[in-house]
């Protein structure tokens, strides 16, 4: 935790539209975009940022996992990318993409990553430069990762499932109608498979964007704090998972409660409510 709770604990892990616009070609910089739409960035993106498609480029394409290591190192190299680069990620829907294509960032072992703050909503909102231009990189050779950091920062059902039956921080970050179980995908968006709707046991419901401002900024490391350690049971010395449907909403909290309240324990289960809810015996809660 910061030892200035009125201070985020990574402050510099956040950059600010107006010090992005300053350093467009600072070659030490990778600036990414990652949307939910995967088509919104050939309708304008900020210049020179490259586009990582959180479903081409991250996912496996057969099994339910992520790439391997030799193909996060493929799509470093062509976008340009080294283990010295600071990566700075944005996306829409206040950069909820952009927290899960940092996450994956993280899970291959990249550390220099940051996020705009206020995503491409704000920069727009502010007319900042955008361009249809697409962006091409001097290939590199992105040494191939030595592992996956699967143990450090993902969680698997099992783990979801002690931690489950041990009581511990279990932050469920949905819409509290996919919480309570009465539906079960999010609001304004198709059903995906899911069978039954619900919780797991001992979940706490703070939506995802509980974090964030009107104009999609985060929110204060007082309010944060609030929302977090004072009203979701969330503690400094006991490990917290954090989950949501497919493990890309609640990157984002993942992201504020690793970097910007300082918790060094907090793993995502990606596996989410479309593993959860599908699972055969797997508990569930129903209601508030």
């Amino acid at each position: 935790m910061a030892t200035n709770p009125s201070q985020y604990a990574h402050p510099e892990a956040l950059v600010e539209t107006e010090w992005l616009e300053k350093h467009l070609e600072d070659d030490r910089i990778r600036i990414v975009e990652s949307n939910e739409d995967v088509l919104l960035y050939d309708t304008g993106h900020i210049p020179g940022a490259a586009h990582i498609d959180w479903r081409a480029d991250l996912q496996d394409p057969v099994i339910r996992d992520y790439i391997r290591p030799e193909k996060f190192a493929e799509l470093c190299s062509k976008n340009g990318i080294t283990p010295d680069t600071t990566c700075i990620f944005y996306g829409d829907k206040a950069n909820w993409w952009a927290c899960y294509a940092l996450w994956a960032f993280r899970l291959f072992g990249h550390e220099k990553v940051k996020i705009l703050n206020g995503g491409r909503d704000k920069w727009k909102a502010e007319q900042r430069p955008m361009t249809k231009e697409r962006s091409t990189y001097p290939p590199t050779k992105y040494p191939v990762p030595k592992k996956r950091f699967d143990q450090e920062i993902r969680a698997f059902a099992d783990e979801a499932l002690a931690q489950s039956k041990t009581k511990r921080p279990l932050i469920d970050v949905r819409s509290p109608g996919e919480f309570k179980g009465e539906i079960t995908h999010m609001p304004e968006y198709p059903q995906e498979g899911v069978l039954r709707g619900g919780h797991i046991p001992g979940a706490k419901s703070v939506p995802w964007k509980t974090a964030t401002n009107d104009d999609n900024t985060f929110k204060s490391a007082d309010e944060l704090k609030k929302i977090y350690i004072d009203n979701a049971g969330v503690k400094p010395d006991t490990d917290t998972v954090v989950y949501c449907r497919i493990g890309e909403r609640s990157s984002h909290t993942w992201f504020v409660l690793t970097y910007l309240l300082g918790l060094d324990n907090v793993r995502n289960y990606d596996g989410s409510w479309t593993e959860w809810g599908n699972k055969v015996g797997a508990p569930i809660e129903k209601g508030a």
